[in-house]
């Protein structure tokens, strides 16, 4: 069966993000933004001017606003110009929609090897975050992890993942974070990854609160990765985390010319939800798997719409600040990426891995495989070397 391939991620959409045509669209809007917002003052100048040439007694003003009055005329408001309170509430019932689907598959997960909960926290921004834990039922619990999903997918698609550390003696907590999942926002608009940092870092306090005692490990992928990797470099978390896995790390994205890196937070903050709709989705093939790609790309809880402007500016933002910082990493990693991997940079792996400041660390790179190294045909290895890793820093 020949299957459309796919993308997920960030590295090639914010390349098409930042292309010529779509800075040119971005322009043709911010103009029409501007020649809005002079609209009001082009009409009191027209009103100053009509007031001083006619002059119109008090009483005329009078009798023609009462003529107005009777004549009950009624003012249409275009259904794209309802107040911001509307669209609001829109993204907070889509948001409750995916949250209860999150929690039906929660509920619905029997599994006799496996007892999977979810629970609801709410941050200090004031937004409902989504979490789950998988417990193994006959397996003493040994360690913690704690796992962060990447770009546009959510904590439930690394169910399987996570039992397979059950059933070696790991109990697993995931966090959906901001604009995801069954957590609060607009679905994938990110509008600062320091939020999802935070966020990571409360979570992680209430887990190690409800195991003392246990070593407790952080796995993230992509994006994810990067936001473990930024709070890892806090003295305070790095002092709570026995060690973290990293596969395919967001830790090498750019855009395809450096004037963007200018442009980037000025277009991000005039049209921060904007939609680019450049990006080819037949690019950049995330698995060599066809089944994992139709069900990652089936799943509602998974977000398949272009890149917000916001969002692809959050993740400039915070690769360029891992760069800048690699030679604080201090902590025990494991990071593995493929070779072939469009999305995020393998290279930028490698750069983190010779210059961190760890004493134990690991790099591992399988030639020829995909971004999402979890869904590839080699699942099977690649999980066996992540549990060989924990199993032997327990």
């Amino acid at each position: 069966m020949a299957v459309e391939p796919f993308t997920s991620g960030a590295s090639g959409r914010i390349n098409a993000l930042f292309s010529v045509r779509a800075l040119r669209a971005l322009m043709m809007l911010v103009n029409a933004v501007v020649l809005l917002l002079l609209l009001p003052f082009r009409g009191q100048k027209r009103a100053a001017v009509g007031s001083s040439g006619e002059k119109v007694g008090k009483d005329e003003k009078q009798e023609s606003g009462r003529k107005a009055s009777s004549s009950a005329a009624v003012v249409r408001v275009p259904a794209a110009m309802v107040p911001w309170r509307s669209a609001a509430v829109v993204v907070d019932q889509e948001a409750a929609t995916r949250r209860a689907l999150a929690i039906r598959r929660v509920v619905q997960d029997n599994d006799d090897a496996t007892v999977r909960e979810f629970s609801l926290f709410v941050s200090a921004r004031g937004d409902t975050l989504f979490t789950q834990s998988w417990t193994p039922v006959s397996v003493k619990v040994r360690g913690l992890v704690v796992l962060l999903h990447g770009l546009n997918e959510h904590s439930g698609r690394y169910s399987a993942f996570a039992k397979q550390l059950n059933a070696n003696g790991f109990k697993v907590y995931g966090m959906d974070w901001t604009g995801h999942g069954g957590s609060d926002g607009l679905h994938a608009y990110v509008h600062s990854l320091d939020y999802a940092v935070a966020d990571m870092k409360i979570f992680l306090e209430k887990v190690l609160a409800e195991n003392p005692g246990l070593p407790c490990f952080c796995f993230g992928h992509s994006t994810g990765a990067a936001i473990i990797l930024k709070a890892v470099l806090d003295p305070k978390v790095e002092a709570q985390v026995a060690g973290i896995i990293l596969t395919s790390p967001a830790v090498g994205v750019q855009p395809s010319h450096s004037i963007f890196v200018v442009l980037a937070p000025i277009i991000s903050f005039l049209l921060p939800r904007y939609q680019v709709g450049v990006a080819n989705k037949k690019g950049m093939p995330v698995s060599r798997d066809p089944e994992a790609l139709v069900a990652k790309y089936s799943d509602p809880l998974v977000y398949t719409g272009f890149l917000r402007v916001r969002t692809g500016y959050e993740i400039l933002r915070i690769t360029s600040y891992l760069q800048q910082n690699m030679n604080r990493l201090r902590v025990p990693f494991l990071v593995l990426h493929g070779t072939d991997d469009t999305v995020t940079d393998p290279q930028a792996s490698q750069k983190l891995y010779e210059e961190a400041a760890s004493t134990d660390k690991t790099i591992k790179l399988f030639e020829g495989l995909l971004h999402d190294l979890l869904f590839e045909p080699e699942r099977e290895a690649i999980t066996n070397d992540i549990i060989q890793w924990l199993n032997c820093r327990v």
